[in-house]
């Protein structure tokens, strides 16, 4: 197995070394779905490509401005009315994993569920391991607390030295009940903590889900059932608090869609995939309250770091210029 460093270790922007394949169900869609994670060039982010729409048509890049909806998974699209259902999932692994540029081949409208988690994506990814590039990755710092409310919801993003994310859920009458997780996003805690908590949902609601053109291709394979007091899946749990879990997973998927990491604390009741998307209108409607700047320069803020030695030709200037300030 490949080295990985996760989340915010790397100083230089990391690509995948070779290629991955997934084959699976859309959650929502029920289709089977092929996809591939390529490498990609350094400064280009994260990339979809619908393969099975017109030539020209298929980009769609995972940017907050880009989701469409968020009834239960978050959508993204384009122009000319291209859509990518469930994007969270593989956000939340490729940023957990420390991967910046890469492209995203997939040959229908949704990303495969899976198992419901992140950890198949993790895995692979683990198996063909990243490699460093030459330019330098670059960060959102958070300076001055942003928040939304929806109702009783919030999610409030402040200032901090390392990625964090803190959730708290309450589905009282049932087995999930209330749970509050806080997760310093460092070193293997996203492998460790967060990848392999799997999504969930409720029996009383399936009907109505259904009815609405969601969950044709959810299963107790790709999903945990929760009905009233008991969980349905034979093999139970892998976390005692796996739903409070996977709520971190699907707030580092949307969140993943800033484009760059987001270094502050993420302070979140009852968050959904439209509260985190309200959230990042929020961030980039505050330029105020945070800066762009690349990781080193954040390092030697904190005092700590070094300029790394390979940078790109724009980049040095910009190094020369700080030092010479």
């Amino acid at each position: 197995m490949h080295n990985i460093q996760q989340g915010f270790s790397p100083v230089m922007q990391r690509t995948l070394r070779s290629t991955i394949c997934y084959v699976g169900i859309g959650l929502h869609s029920g289709h089977k779905v092929s996809m591939r994670v390529r490498p990609a060039e350094e400064n280009t982010g994260i990339s979809f490509i619908r393969k099975d729409v017109p030539q020209g048509q298929g980009l769609v890049q995972p940017r907050w401005y880009n989701v469409v909806d968020t009834q239960m998974c978050t959508v993204i699209g384009n122009e000319y009315g291209t859509t990518i259902s469930t994007v969270e999932h593989l956000m939340a692994a490729l940023s957990g994993c420390g991967v910046d540029n890469a492209i995203v081949e997939i040959d229908g409208p949704e990303v495969p569920i899976m198992d419901g988690s992140s950890g198949p994506f993790v895995s692979l990814i683990e198996r063909v391991g990243t490699t460093d590039q030459r330019a330098e990755r670059r960060v959102i710092w958070i300076q001055r607390p942003l928040a939304v409310r929806a109702g009783e919801k919030f999610a409030l993003l402040m200032p901090a030295d390392s990625p964090r994310i803190t959730v708290s859920i309450n589905f009282p009458g049932s087995a999930v009940r209330s749970q509050t997780l806080s997760v310093e996003l460092v070193n293997e805690a996203f492998r460790r903590d967060v990848a392999r908590a799997r999504t969930f949902g409720f029996a009383d609601q399936i009907e109505r889900l259904r009815k609405n053109g969601l969950i044709k291709g959810g299963s107790l394979r790709n999903a945990v059932l929760v009905d009233g007091e008991r969980i349905v899946n034979e093999e139970g749990l892998r976390f005692q608090d796996e739903f409070v879990r996977h709520k971190i997973l699907d707030c580092m998927g949307d969140l993943a869609l800033a484009g760059v990491p987001i270094i502050g604390h993420l302070y979140t009741y009852k968050p959904g995939h439209e509260l985190n998307n309200a959230l990042m209108h929020k961030l980039f409607d505050s330029v105020s309250a945070w800066s762009y700047l690349a990781y080193s320069d954040w390092q030697r803020l904190l005092g700590q770091g070094e300029t790394p030695a390979a940078s790109t030709a724009l980049e040095l200037d910009e190094h020369e210029s700080y030092a010479n300030s």
